[in-house]
């Protein structure tokens, strides 16, 4: 695709990086006479309509992220059938490949990217963005150590739409939350989680769960046990290593709550592992000064007569236990200043102190918690919690990492589970039943209607809500009950266009009897079936009741025409009939 132009603008130069998603290019805005990456999707994942419209919604809103470590995106567009997004082009390297090259990575410059990841999800988390696929391949450093987060649009459309397409894995699995492996909810701390994997990777070279296919990673992050990274290499700071243990805990409410708190956490280690070495190396630097001077005085002393060297020894010997004693003064003042700064940024001579995070523990196991840190634990109310499983901390009083008074109290609230439930079916229960029955759901019996009803008094004919209604713990369910008073109901059979003696036998049939039997003409229906009935088919009526019918008697006859009679006359030479209209033909005149 070298040389060629898209929305007449933007020309591709060559191909400068290909992932599973997509191509990357180096090209040049003509618009901006600028160089620029632009990011051409697959042409597998432009066929699926679902998944190009979340890749163009998610992009346009990366592209209203500004940050030094954002990978800025400039436009984002469709040509035929090529989309594609034009991008901040970064002249550096990929982590992925500073990774293969570097680690296990020195821990400053860990701690140094980590921070600048955590940066960039900071902004893109304040503006409700979640990335989703944070991964050493979606993380470039400049020539100049600057780290740019990419893949903001490209990662949220995949997870939407797709894990994979045919055989094919859409991202890496490797950086996958559990709740991502699950298919559960995923929130900023699913980033959290996916940051932490890509710390342990440049600590040690390695991610913590490989497998020989997706699923059995993806298995691994939910079941198994990270390993701590000090057993795979030596020299990691202990704090460091919490960090990453925390950054990467199974359970979302155990991790860091917000990339703030995590950048937080990055500061005060590398304030403290920053002071205590700055005392490690003033005090070697002191020694190896001191041996030196020492190694000078002794090659100039073996060059003295001997005469001299008793008395030199002896004044040396008091100059050497001064200066030993002056360094000794000097390492304990450096540790000790290096020492008292290090606990006075971790509180150690404060009054106050973290709380320990009890969240998602159960009481057994935060009351140990509680006994080593010098805190009194105290239980609260069981609460409703849709996030932390049945008889497991899910809130706690003051918040876990607030400073709270050395030997102070912390007040938990134990889950009783999701608040959500689904309602019960009560309807034909008796009244005196319903309450209790109601309770082992968590809910409450609300206001009770009573309703005439043939039904047996005290039977719930309806409830509100209706049973499977999705509905919060402790809601009301409301009912209504049958006072016994009623009469049976049935239903209305239809018996049009059925004859007499079968509609008859309907009528009965269904509790009824049949009331008055009418007929009348009907050009549409039959002599002798029924063309009306009193009641509605399929209407509720009390049983008994007489229902009345009208009969077809055929088509209306037409009315029949008069004969017409001719007039016989009584004149000269009249023959054949008399006025009476008597034959007189042949009749005797004598």
């Amino acid at each position: 695709m070298s040389s060629r132009l898209l929305s007449g603008r933007y020309e591709l130069l060559e191909k400068i990086g290909d992932g599973g998603m997509a191509v990357v290019y180096k090209g040049k805005d003509r618009l901006l006479n600028r160089f620029i990456a632009i990011k051409i999707l697959r042409p597998e994942f432009t066929k699926d309509a679902t998944f190009v419209e979340n890749f163009k919604r998610e992009s346009q809103a990366a592209a209203g992220l500004t940050h030094p470590n954002i990978v800025g995106v400039y436009d984002v567009g469709r040509e035929g059938n090529i989309n594609y997004i034009v991008m901040e082009l970064i002249e550096g390297r990929t982590l992925n490949a500073i990774i293969e090259d570097e680690a296990p990575m020195d821990y400053r410059k860990v701690i140094d990217i980590s921070k600048q990841v955590a940066s960039a999800l900071r902004i893109a988390h304040k503006n409700k963005i979640i990335h989703r696929d944070v991964k050493p391949h979606n993380i470039m450093i400049t020539n100049d150590g600057v780290v740019k987060l990419a893949d903001f649009g490209i990662a949220r459309a995949v997870n939407d739409a797709t894990l994979s397409t045919g055989s094919k894995i859409v991202g890496s699995v490797h950086y996958f939350s559990p709740e991502q492996a699950r298919g559960n909810y995923v929130d900023e701390r699913s980033d959290i989680y996916s940051l932490g994997i890509v710390m342990y990777e440049m600590l040690t070279g390695k991610v913590p769960f490989d497998g020989d296919n997706p699923v059995t990673v993806a298995l691994k992050h939910i079941n198994e046990e990270i390993r701590p990274p000090s057993e795979l290499v030596d020299g990691i700071p202990p704090a460091l290593e919490r960090c990453v243990m925390k950054a990467t805990n199974k359970y979302q409410t155990n991790r860091y709550s917000s990339a703030d708190e995590l950048i937080e956490e990055l500061d005060n280690i590398s304030f403290v592992t920053n002071v205590v070495g700055t005392s490690i190396f003033a005090a070697s630097d002191v020694i190896e000064k001191r041996n030196k001077r020492k190694a000078e005085i002794e090659s100039r002393d073996d060059e003295e007569d001997d005469d001299d060297r008793g008395r030199k020894k002896k004044k040396k010997k008091n100059k050497n236990r001064t200066r030993n004693l002056i360094i000794a003064a000097i390492l304990i003042v450096l540790a000790l200043f290096g020492g008292w700064f290090a606990a006075w940024k971790m509180g150690v001579f404060s009054s106050t102190k973290a709380a320990p995070d009890f969240l998602d523990k159960t009481m057994e196991e935060a009351q140990a918690i509680a006994e080593e840190e010098g805190f009194t634990l105290k239980q609260g109310k069981d609460i409703y919690s849709n996030e932390v499983n049945e008889g497991r901390i899910c809130l706690q009083d003051p918040a876990p990492g607030t400073e709270t008074p050395k030997g102070g109290t912390i007040t938990v609230n134990v889950s009783k589970g999701s608040k959500e439930g689904m309602v019960p079916n009560i309807v034909g229960m008796q009244e005196d039943q319903v309450e209790e029955f109601l309770k082992q759901y968590g809910y409450i019996l609300g206001n009770v209607k009573i309703e005439t009803s043939p039904e047996e008094a005290g039977t719930v004919l309806e409830q509100d809500p209706t049973a499977g209604s999705p509905l919060d713990k402790e809601s009301k369910i409301n009912i209504i009950v049958s006072d016994g008073k009623g009469t049976e109901k049935a239903t209305v059979p239809s018996v049009t266009n059925l004859s007499l003696k079968e509609a008859k036998k309907a009528i009965t049939a269904a509790g009824f009897t049949v009331g008055r039997v009418d007929y009348d003409w009907s050009n549409s229906v039959d002599k002798g079936y029924v063309m009306y009935q009193q009641y509605q088919a399929n209407s509720l009526l009390d049983k008994g009741t007489s229902i009345d019918i009208q009969v077809s008697k055929g088509p209306e006859p037409e009315p029949e025409e008069p004969e017409e009679t001719e007039e016989e006359t009584t004149d000269n030479g009249g023959e054949g009939e008399n006025a009476e209209g008597e034959n007189t033909e042949g009749e005797d005149n004598n």
